[in-house]
């Protein structure tokens, strides 16, 4: 099971202090909350599995989101595609399809554009919501040694807002264009 916590915010809970000196950096606990992401993959075969996530919002004690989702992998199309279930506590139950395709920048299978798709679809399959994002993402193995790095810079399409994520082994720092960001350690 793949666990992580993740700490994040928007842009105003950073407090920059120049007094006393030197100049410190704070984050405002009143507008954070640490969360504990939870994810199993359980494999009917080698391109087939059933996924299921969660997060957990330590502060209120609810759970910020669960989903179930079975995913498929086309390894010579470098894609997938999944179909499930994702409870939100704020949409409540949801239909969602999603799929991925990779595009392999010249001969490097480590610099891809990525397309990504999804469509959430309420309990009475009346109200589809659209979801879609470009992302150029540059994996470099043995960054130093034993130290794997991936870049990945992003749009979404439908809201408009450009995103960066920067991930190393078990850190992961994911920022936005709105001035949200989160910092992840994964267990």
């Amino acid at each position: 099971m793949e666990t992580s916590v993740r700490y994040g915010g928007d842009s105003t809970a950073l407090r920059i202090s120049n007094n006393p000196p030197p100049p410190t950096v704070k984050y405002a606990g009143d507008v954070s909350s640490v969360k504990v992401y939870a994810k199993q993959k359980i494999r009917f075969d080698s391109d087939t599995l059933l996924q299921l996530n969660g997060e957990l919002d330590t502060r209120t004690g609810a759970p910020t989101f669960l989903c179930a989702l079975i995913r498929h992998f086309y390894p010579n199309l470098s894609a997938s595609v999944g179909a499930g279930l994702h409870y939100d506590r704020n949409d409540k139950l949801v239909c969602t399809l999603r799929g991925k395709k990779a595009y392999p920048i010249a001969s490097s299978r480590f610099v891809n554009v990525v397309l990504k798709g999804r469509c959430d679809i309420d309990k009475e399959l009346n109200q589809p919501t659209p979801h879609g994002a470009l992302e150029l993402v540059w994996n470099i193995l043995d960054f130093q040694k034993d130290q794997d790095v991936r870049l990945k810079v992003g749009y979404e399409i439908v809201d408009k807002v450009p995103y960066v994520q920067i991930r190393e082994n078990n850190w992961t720092f994911n920022a936005d264009g709105n001035g949200r960001w989160n910092v992840r350690y994964h267990l």
